[in-house]
């Protein structure tokens, strides 16, 4: 029992609290591990590089900070858990990143709505609607606009967009206005999340001695 505790929890091999640079390294790891994943996401928004913006550098981000803790002997369900984390993390953090560049750079226009879609599942239970439409030019906008566009939204009806001026990032529905901390906000318990199960992972990890080879 206590080999599989060690083996799934990480060994643990101290008494009263951890030593002070075992809690320095989980933080390290934590905070790197977390702001590798986002910052990716967003340096690939702000530059237009879809190889980060699209959250697949965030990927491999989570896959070599889960290596990181397996080599450093860390439990294996702790392991399973970051790793797990640090996926959903990654697969959330592009939207944020896109909403934080918006907020920095973006200006907000006025649309005209063309068409709106009911966006109800097949099964009727409720959805989004989007709406199509088109800027002050008459030219039309390459994606679908749901932030503000609801139920009683019709054709000919204005709203307001917040639009990247150089283009990296779509535009997205300005019914709230953007803000930088709103967009961070909206991932933050994944990344708590993520930054709890490192720190506890690596301070887990600490042995007094490892076995001898046999």
């Amino acid at each position: 029992m206590e080999h599989l505790r060690t083996s799934v929890w990480g060994p643990a091999e101290f008494v009263g609290r951890p030593p002070w640079w075992l809690v320095g390294e989980g933080l390290l790891a934590a905070v790197l591990g977390a702001g590798a994943i986002v910052g990716t996401a967003l340096f690939g928004a702000w530059t237009g590089r879809l190889s980060l913006a699209d959250g697949e550098a965030g990927l491999v981000c989570a896959g070599a900070l889960a290596l990181y803790l397996s080599f450093a002997g860390a439990g294996r369900a702790l392991v399973g858990i970051v790793a797990l984390l640090g996926m959903c993390l990654a697969l959330q953090a592009p939207q944020a990143a896109a909403g934080m560049v918006l907020a920095e750079r973006g200006r907000v226009q006025s649309v005209v709505v063309t068409s709106v879609e009911d966006g109800r599942a097949s099964d009727g239970s409720p959805g989004r609607y989007l709406c199509s439409v088109v800027d002050a030019d008459g030219v039309p906008l390459k994606v679908r606009i749901w932030r503000g566009c609801g139920k009683t939204t019709r054709p000919g009806d204005a709203l307001a967009v917040v639009d990247d001026p150089e283009g990296r990032v779509p535009p997205r529905g300005a019914q709230t206005g953007p803000s930088a901390s709103g967009a961070l906000f909206d991932i933050g318990p994944w990344i708590t999340a993520l930054a709890a199960a490192t720190f506890l992972a690596v301070v887990r990890s600490y042995r007094l001695s490892y076995p001898a080879k046999t």
